[in-house]
């Protein structure tokens, strides 16, 4: 039965870990298990139609019973959505003297694209058609940067294009004179944009409704992306309830080059379930084929999930929280069982070093944090507590 409000699950990782065929095996499962479910592409290199095997389109198709999908484009959702605050600010572009091919640029401004799939997902959110929205979204970093859209999207129609100075203004009133665009009505559209942006935020920081999920490999760079993904993901609210670990190779057998990379991935998956703990860990072995179609997504649904229903909240807690302090901030980390004397910490650049007995983990901070430094640590009631402050020096 669908639900008023839609449960969402965003998944990201590095490029090339199978985000893509993650996302999509995790929407057919939950298809299966009687949840309507909508899964969708942000990633600009759109894939997931290949993933599925189906083609897709700039609306939500129907891939199968109780599945379907979307890969998103900016120009149509521009066109059917925002056309009067596009077609307004290309006006005043090109009243100011740009040449309409700049113009046309310009009116798209810095991750619309990316935009516009909040945009398309709030509108889901709302209208509470769908059981389970899953985002195949950007590569890590681009994800991160994404999630502070509402933000920059703001700045840039505020300061870079003031267009709610328009009305009434002395450049509202040429503006009017060589466009058939009502201000008010564009005006209305980016109120309106604003509005749909903050609230999106503010459901995808809702741990009751959202969570994002890692897909990573058991490789060395990818471990340290992830890492630096879930600081960050801390840092701004967005809630993490899993690890997906794709692309695992049989513990036996092989020998030569192969046997060692096999070792080594031995050694990552202790890492990964370490570092991340106490994240659950979910792991997918290897295909050993190139995995598109239904079937092959079935069976990693299957294999991702065991017996357990995908759409679930698998973890809630804030692992890492940082705390605004007097001339400085207070990170807190969750380090159950352990006491004073057991944990030693160290700085190192971006990296937080902590040690704790005979563990080491490395957490990659916010670069702002660079220009602070650790100057007490200390445990209280299972945390970690770390005191960053300006000093002189810095």
């Amino acid at each position: 039965m669908t639900m008023t409000n839609p449960r969402i699950i965003l998944f990201t990782g590095k490029g090339g870990t199978g985000k893509t065929t993650i996302a999509a095996a995790t929407a057919l499962r939950a298809a299966q298990l009687g949840h309507k479910t909508l899964v969708m592409s942000t990633d600009p290199a759109h894939s997931l139609a290949d993933a599925l095997d189906h083609e897709l389109g700039p609306e939500p198709a129907r891939v199968a019973e109780n599945l379907h999908g979307q890969e998103l484009d900016v120009y149509y959702s521009l066109r059917k959505y925002w056309q009067n605050m596009r077609q307004l600010m290309l006006t005043i572009f090109k009243w100011r003297g740009m040449d309409r091919a700049l113009a046309e640029e310009m009116a798209i401004f810095p991750g619309m694209e990316e935009t516009a799939g909040f945009l398309w997902l709030e509108k889901f959110y709302r209208e509470g058609n769908f059981d389970l929205i899953v985002i195949d979204s950007a590569p890590t970093g681009e994800t991160l940067k994404h999630l502070t859209l509402p933000e920059v999207s703001q700045w840039w129609l505020t300061r870079a294009l003031p267009v709610q100075r328009l009305a009434g203004s002395s450049l509202g009133k040429a503006v009017s004179r060589v466009t058939s665009i009502p201000i008010d009505k564009a005006l209305q559209e980016v109120e309106t944009f604003y509005t749909r942006l903050l609230k999106i935020q503010r459901v995808l920081a809702d741990q009751n409704v959202s969570s994002i999920r890692l897909v990573l490999n058991p490789e060395r760079m990818v471990i340290q992306e992830a890492l630096r993904a879930y600081t960050y993901l801390q840092l701004y609210g967005y809630p993490v309830d899993g690890v997906m670990v794709n692309r695992i190779l049989p513990a036996e057998g092989g020998s030569g080059i192969f046997a060692e990379y096999v070792a080594a991935q031995q050694k990552y998956l202790e890492e990964i379930e370490d570092t991340f703990k106490p994240l659950p860990i979910f792991r997918v072995p290897h295909q050993g084929q190139e995995v598109f179609g239904l079937d092959r997504l079935r069976a990693i649904g299957e294999q991702l999930y065991g017996g357990s229903d995908p759409r679930q909240i698998f973890y809630q807690n804030k692992p890492y929280h940082f705390i605004e302090r007097d001339n400085g901030y207070l990170l807190s980390v969750h380090l159950p069982f352990l006491q004073n004397g057991e944990v030693a910490v160290r700085q190192n650049g971006d990296e937080l070093i902590i040690e704790a007995k005979n563990r080491r983990r490395n957490l990659f901070l916010p670069k702002f944090l660079g220009y602070y430094t650790v100057t007490n640590s200390q445990m209280m009631d299972g945390r970690l507590l770390v005191r960053f402050e300006k000093t002189a020096a810095r």
